[in-house]
């Protein structure tokens, strides 16, 4: 029998009212300085402000009962990437829905 390990990318649109939403801090430093929306948006997500944004991506499914960590946030022209998973692993550039990632192995005619 094959173990199998649940694995989601998500894309954050940037250029969207979701990405330049405010969001309220976990642990607030009481400083307030001018970041970017893009840096905000990466931090809430680092701060675990993921699963408040988008519950439906942690609920437990029934056949696997696993918990979803995120491992690594990355930037791109117009996302942002999270990796989620139960252990950090390699993504799969064949069924990625990044495209930096997918289009490295497209065949072209």
């Amino acid at each position: 029998m094959k173990n199998y390990t649940n694995q989601q990318e998500v894309l954050l649109m940037t250029a969207t009212g979701f990405a330049s939403r405010q969001y309220s801090e976990k642990d607030s430093t009481g400083y307030s300085n001018k970041q970017p929306a893009i840096d905000i948006l990466k931090e809430a997500c680092w701060n675990g402000l993921i699963k408040e944004m988008l519950p439906e991506l942690f609920q437990v499914n029934e056949e696997m009962e696993a918990t979803l960590f995120l491992w690594q946030v990355r930037e791109a022209n117009q996302f942002v990437a999270l990796e989620l998973g139960e252990y950090p692993t390699g993504v799969n550039k064949y069924w990625s829905i990044d495209p930096y990632r997918f289009m490295e192995v497209q065949q072209f005619n």
